[in-house]
């Protein structure tokens, strides 16, 4: 099998991208062995703070949080970077080239019971005229992504990254080398399985109400087949079984928080993962556009997210545009 550094130099990646991901996986390491750890380590719980979204951060979003941010300021090619726990971006080199987002411990309310959680990265090209902490040098839309990846933290821990020429999975060994284990995956473009938080039901959009509707009337229905559903509430793990098998998720927009078009932060889950996922020939959109299109205009944006496989993406966003049209 190869080792992750003999792949991507096959990929005739830049050493300076290789050493940044390696950068990135040197704290992801330490996670996962905290993680396994557990409460021998003294770190489920609480960590008594909320963070800029003013959500409760657990005691590993902190030391996660903190574990990426140290090493990624400690390499040379990092001018700034911006996380999901940390209010504003925080400037590295001013002669680095990129610029780093993450969510250091994406799924973390599912850490006390010990469900899949991971962490979401994703590389852009640093302006050379805009400092590392300004917030407008993150501002670039997920096009512009350099590379984009995930570490899930579970039975295995498993990278899975994309740099623009597909997607590739490789697991972590006793010996901390990551090796290739599976190779250019393809999402299944038909699906019969979706994952949706199904208690926020009532606050959904018309189209997405009856879209699912439909979708729960299975084979008697209008869409003519049974759906299963699924729900981890870690999207990660949710992306992860995607790429794996298949499947369309949803965390579509909420009319409790109007100023809010979703519960999933652009440029920390929704860029990345939209790259991986249409990277591997899925799709992925807010409903109306594609994620990777929108120009964010915060670093801490919200969006609403619908993807997966390619045809029941489409179905989706058909749903959309006929009740717009009906506007």
């Amino acid at each position: 099998m190869k080792r992750l550094h003999q792949f991507l130099r096959e990929q005739q990646t830049s050493p300076d991208l290789i050493e940044l991901i390696d950068t990135i996986l040197v704290a992801c390491k330490d996670v996962a062995y905290k993680l396994q750890q557990g409460a021998l380590a003294g770190i489920l719980g609480s960590a008594d703070a909320e963070n800029i979204q003013g959500e409760t951060q657990k005691k590993l979003d902190v030391l996660s949080n903190d574990l990426l941010k140290k090493s990624l300021l400690n390499c040379h090619l990092v001018k700034g970077l911006a996380s999901e726990e940390e209010d504003f971006p925080v400037a590295g080199n001013p002669e680095g080239k990129y610029l780093v987002t993450f969510d250091p411990l994406d799924g973390s309310s599912n850490i006390d019971i010990n469900v899949s959680v991971g962490t979401i990265f994703s590389i852009l090209q640093a302006p050379k005229d805009l400092r590392g902490d300004d917030e407008s040098a993150f501002l670039q839309a997920g096009a512009k992504q350099i590379a984009a990846g995930y570490v899930l933290y579970g039975p295995a821990n498993i990278l899975t990254l994309t740099t623009g020429k597909g997607v590739n999975m490789f697991t972590l060994s006793p010996t901390g080398d990551f090796f290739l284990t599976r190779e250019l995956i393809k999402v299944p473009s038909t699906t019969q399985e979706f994952a949706i938080n199904m208690s926020n039901q009532r606050f959904w959009e018309p189209a997405m109400q009856a879209y699912v509707a439909d979708m729960l009337q299975g084979e008697e229905g209008p869409l003519q087949k049974r759906y299963n559903m699924r729900w981890i509430a870690s999207m990660v793990a949710e992306v992860h079984r995607i790429l794996t098998r298949g499947g369309i998720f949803m965390y579509p927009y909420d009319y409790r928080e109007p100023k809010k078009p979703g519960k999933l932060r652009l440029m920390y889950e929704g860029n990345p993962m939209s790259f991986l996922i249409e990277q591997a020939g899925g799709l992925s959109t807010n409903a109306y556009e594609p994620i990777m299109q929108i120009e964010p205009e915060g670093i801490h944006e919200r969006v609403a997210v619908v993807l997966g496989s390619k045809d029941e993406v489409e179905i989706a966003l058909r749903y959309h545009r006929e009740h717009a049209g009906r506007g």
